[in-house]
């Protein structure tokens, strides 16, 4: 079968180890369901396996990829789950300490088949094309969770999202615009604040300016570049949610600041096959639909690899399998 996949790893220059080529079909467990991948798509997580984070020159050669939609073996149009828990385990699959994600144990989704748990199929709706589906399995289905289960703010609060132009940041924008939050973002860039102004935000700044008034609370995947702005942009009592650090670790936890003004932190990881679910009927009902920067042929997947790395993504790179 065609695959994108890891052929090896190095930290310093993750794309020497991409490639796209035939694999063999993979041996899996008797009870993992076939799905015919349509579409799948991009996420930072890629970039990661490719520099040896969570992937281990053991498992190679890997098929990358957490995000797919598609046709199972019985005719649904599904959308694939990508967090795969213990084959016993019935509670919120992020809390399942052997969890892992599709590319790290089992072959990922940027393939012409992905093999997965029966349980970790989604319904596609019909409003929805292969290529959107494909953008809310990772990255949106983290902002669900960090706006709808992990954040205290309720609609009508006013939330920071730092870093505008990522899949995990336009997520956040158009889905707490759509819920009635009174949303704000930041980025270095004036074209990818335009962008986020036309996805719903109500306002949007500099990285690190000073914002009119403080926020009830932050949303924060960049990590060591916005950590100490996002803290600083905190009402008392308010809370920053934390779902990645891209930039690296925060060098200070600032502990003084979180005491004192009895600031919050959460973190929050993926989301569970019943949030993706919802996420799926929110979109739908909604109209909300993910902010899709490229789609490429599966062939060209190291063209959009490439424009992940140089930082020029607004939303998410889907790759259309059927070219």
């Amino acid at each position: 079968m065609r695959a994108v996949y890891a052929e090896s790893i190095s930290p310093q220059a993750p794309l020497t180890g991409l490639k796209f080529g035939e694999l063999p079909e993979p041996e899996v467990p008797e009870d993992f369901r076939r799905v015919r991948v349509l579409a799948s798509s991009l996420n930072h997580h890629d970039l990661w396996s490719l520099r040896g984070v969570g992937l281990g020159e053991e498992k190679l050669p890997m098929v990358l990829g957490c995000d797919a939609a598609g046709i199972d073996d019985d005719g649904n149009e599904v959308l694939v789950h990508g967090v795969i828990s213990s084959p016993g385990w019935r509670d919120d699959e992020t809390l399942d300490p052997r969890r892992s994600l599709l590319s790290e144990r089992y072959p990922g989704t940027m393939a012409d088949y992905v093999w997965v748990p029966a349980r970790n199929l989604v319904p596609k709706p019909p409003e929805l094309s292969f290529s959107e589906a494909a953008c809310l399995p990772t990255s949106w289905l983290t902002a669900y969770r960090m706006l709808f289960t992990t954040s205290p703010a309720a609609p009508g609060s006013t939330i920071l999202v730092q870093g505008a132009g990522g899949g995990v940041a336009t997520a956040l924008i158009a889905l707490g615009s759509a819920a009635g939050f009174r949303v704000w973002a930041t980025s270095r860039s004036a074209r990818k604040q335009e962008q986020a102004r036309a996805l719903g935000a109500a306002d949007v700044f500099d990285a690190g300016a000073r914002l009119p008034e403080r926020v009830d609370v932050v949303f924060d995947s960049v990590g060591e570049a916005t950590w100490s702005h996002s803290l600083k942009a905190l009402k008392p009592g308010g809370a920053v949610v934390t779902c990645g650090a891209t930039s690296g670790p925060a060098p200070s936890a600032d502990l003084n600041r979180i005491f004192f003004l009895q600031l919050k932190v959460f973190g929050s990881t993926m989301g569970t096959r019943d949030e993706l679910q919802r996420l799926a009927q929110f979109v739908a009902v909604t109209g909300v639909r993910p902010a899709v920067d490229s789609v490429l042929p599966l062939a060209e997947a190291h063209a959009g690899f490439e424009r992940m790395v140089r930082e020029e993504v607004f939303g998410k790179i889907v790759f259309d399998h059927a070219g």
